[in-house]
């Protein structure tokens, strides 16, 4: 607190809320213009400004605020609240002002007026257990009168819910969620188990969970408790380490820590979660049901296809080969020629390597080669722009792995599956190494068991974002041939981008060569001119000297979230610079205007809207708070409870950037970012650039990435599985 805003002691005021001045949904702030009808220790003015937090608020209300008193540099003086109750109000001005303060649907000032005139002081009551008596209202009609009765009791629940929420540190958007999903029980069911939240809504931990559960008197060593906190500890692992499976001895112990419980407590939760089938043991490695069944499903499936015969005739890879070097002029190298010999006899093969290596050559000449024997050849990424890239470089029509299965709201399921294959006789999937356990596990259910399968990625980027490390394990099990590339032909006279790649791959220093070229590197120590030159290279000099629309083109990369360096402030920055006007939508300190470029951060079905992808706001409604953004042309609706799913993507981490070609990337590596400084982190932000790459930053930071390169083993079990 600033020397302005001192208090000047603690009180408490009451009074009634004449307007709401702002409102934020996501986290409750709010600045309200209140006439007091008492105070304490202090004689208050009239009317006062009373600022704290409060899920739900409405003109009218009498408010009862717990705080002090503090002289804001702006805004002057006001009453800071730690706590804001809100009562009903008692006289009939309030009650009339409430009603018609939007709270009721179709109920404005002059219908307000009748309805308390009629009813005077016991108004609220009626509404509340006698509205039928709505019918004494003169000129009120029956459909008036259901459209009344019916916001007043739907207003009614969610204020219910909305205190509720704030009691535990829930936001309204979270709220509306929860309610979504639970219905008009949702209190009564978060009651009954608060830890359903964490294993059922997205964005609610296990703290949450058992601030709820602990408050409502679930006794600290309950088995409730004890069984949260095995599936949450197995959830954690997987989310944060990608891994499948944990040690027992770990998993008791981390969820011991979690917790507090005795082992011997968590030990039988376990059983229990064992035996209701959450969790899954072999040997000593424990699963969380759902991974163990996809890595199972992953292995069933693949050898599946392996040991089915293909379901047209078998081409001679030699002729075939032959045919599409005369028809493109083109002359293979020997490896290329192996991976497409190995693509056309085998039914499941992975092509690996890195850029510049001609993994784009082969899959346009393995669609020649399979289109001409009119076979049906099928083309898929993970993400948006890795489907949209290899559309493009393969002259094919290409889409995304989850458009390509087909989300059924209905069945809350894929449409194609194991009992409705997708049509098709040759698959060939681009950027693999995205591609979790629980993805490839219902990919694979979809394709026929007679296609032919090739899988193209590369094994030095990143894994994927969820848990697994799917194409590396296909590899390493030596149960799907595999053919990796390492000859480089995508580089001219100037181009650095590819080279650099596999400097760093090898561990050796960058090449840097002074005029022009593809790649800089901009040395920059201090952390506050980093972000300057960043914002400065993004929104000027990359735009006038390569000509590339900084809004479309320019992507900033950087390993975290947070500090001065991290994608939270950066996009604010950047935000300020390249969309600072226009109407804007805040939720959780992040304002959104039109023309801002976000990225959704979960797989959302119902939209049809994914993970990673990214898009541009198209408009903003902040009076109904909603938002429509464009992806991929397609335009999606994103109301309160879904903004949450929501961030800016002026910069974004090098993890969700994966699958994603970009014309101009922005790097920045810094010693801010030293826990994360690994060679395949930074091998990652460069393969991001397509035609510029811009590395500013810490010659240390840079060389620490490339020497580190002790990537975290994930515990994974396909590889065994496949080679059984």
């Amino acid at each position: 607190m600033n020397e302005s805003e001192k208090c000047s002691g603690r009180e408490s005021v009451e009074g009634t809320v004449r307007s709401v001045v702002f409102h934020n949904e996501a986290n409750g702030y709010t600045v309200l213009h209140v006439e007091v009808a008492s105070s304490h220790a202090l004689r208050a003015p009239d009317e006062i400004t009373i600022v704290g937090k409060v899920q739900a608020v409405w003109e009218g209300e009498d408010v009862k605020a717990s705080g002090c008193w503090v002289t804001d540099k702006v805004h002057g003086r006001q009453f800071k609240a730690d706590e804001i109750t809100c009562l009903a109000p008692k006289s009939l001005a309030g009650i009339e002002k409430y009603l018609a303060s939007g709270l009721i649907k179709g109920v404005g000032k002059v219908l307000a007026k009748r309805i308390v005139d009629t009813f005077g002081e016991n108004t609220l009551h009626v509404l509340s257990h006698q509205s039928a008596r709505l019918g004494e209202v003169p000129k009120l009609g029956r459909a008036k009168i259901a459209q009344i009765r019916e916001s007043w009791h739907r207003n009614e629940t969610m204020r219910e819910n909305m205190i509720f929420g704030q009691t535990y540190g829930i936001s309204i958007a979270k709220m509306t969620k929860i309610v979504r999903r639970y219905g008009p029980d949702a209190i009564a069911i978060i009651k009954a188990d608060p830890y359903r939240l964490c294993r059922e809504i997205w964005g609610i931990g296990f703290a949450t969970a058992d601030k709820i559960a602990l408050s409502v008197g679930i006794d600290r060593n309950s088995p409730l408790r004890a069984r949260a906190s095995v599936s949450y500890t197995l959830e954690k692992e997987a989310d944060d380490a990608g891994h499948c499976w944990t040690y027992e001895n770990d998993l008791l112990l981390r969820a011991n820590e979690l917790t507090g419980i005795p082992v011997e407590t968590i030990a039988e939760a376990a059983a229990g979660e064992l035996a209701a089938g959450r969790i899954a043991k072999e040997g000593d490695r424990v699963y969380l049901r759902a991974y163990q069944r996809a890595e199972m499903r992953v292995a069933a499936l693949a050898k599946r296809i392996l040991s089915t015969d293909a379901g047209f005739p078998a081409i001679d890879s030699e002729k075939a080969i032959s045919w599409w070097e005369r028809k493109t002029g083109f002359t293979l190298a020997s490896r290329q020629r192996l991976a497409i010999e190995r693509s056309l006899g085998e039914k499941f093969s992975i092509i690996t390597g890195g850029p510049g290596v001609g993994k784009t050559t082969i899959i346009r000449a393995l669609v020649d080669i399979f289109s001409a024997r009119r076979l049906e050849v099928v083309l898929a990424a993970p993400t948006g722009r890795a489907a949209k890239r290899m559309g493009e470089s393969v002259g094919a029509d290409a889409q995304t792995i989850h458009r390509l299965l087909k989300w059924n709201p209905v069945t809350n399921d894929f449409t194609y599956d194991e009992e409705n294959p997708y049509p098709g006789d040759v698959f060939i999937f681009d950027e693999t190494s995205m591609i979790d356990i629980r993805l490839a596990a219902d990919l694979l259910a979809a394709l026929p068991p007679s296609a032919v399968v090739v899988w193209v990625g590369d094994t030095d980027q990143l894994p994927s974002v969820g848990p697994g490390n799917v194409l590396g394990d296909m590899i390493a099990s030596g149960a799907i041939a595999s053919t990796r590339l390492d000859a480089i032909f995508r580089q001219d006279v100037s181009g650095l981008i590819v080279a650099n790649a596999h400097h760093i791959n090898a561990g050796e220093p960058l090449e840097i060569r002074r005029g022009e070229s593809d790649f800089y590197f901009i040395r920059c120590e201090d952390p506050e001119q980093c972000l300057k030159r960043a914002i400065e290279f993004m929104t000027v000099r990359i735009p006038e000297k390569f000509g590339l629309s900084p809004l479309e083109d320019v992507q900033v990369l950087v390993p975290m979230r947070r500090n001065l360096l991290g994608t939270e402030n950066l996009n604010f920055e950047i935000q300020k610079a390249l969309n600072p006007d226009g109407a804007s939508l805040v939720r959780g300190g992040v304002s959104f205007r039109a023309g801002d470029r976000v990225m959704q951060l979960r797989n959302n079905y119902d939209k049809d809207v994914y993970n990673g992808d990214t898009g541009l706001v198209k408009s903003v409604d902040p009076a109904n708070r909603s938002l429509v953004a464009v992806f991929d042309g397609r335009p999606v609706r994103y109301d309160s409870g879904d903004l949450d799913e929501l961030v800016l993507a002026y910069a974004t981490t090098i993890h969700k950037s994966q699958g994603s070609e970009y014309p101009a990337v922005i790097v920045i590596i810094h010693t801010q970012h030293y826990v994360m400084l690994q060679r395949n982190l930074l091998y990652t932000a460069i393969t991001r650039g397509k035609k510029l790459v811009l590395l500013i930053g810490v010659p240390y930071a840079v060389s620490k990435a490339i020497e580190t390169n002790t990537v975290r083993e994930r515990r994974t079990s396909l590889a065994e599985r496949l080679a059984q």
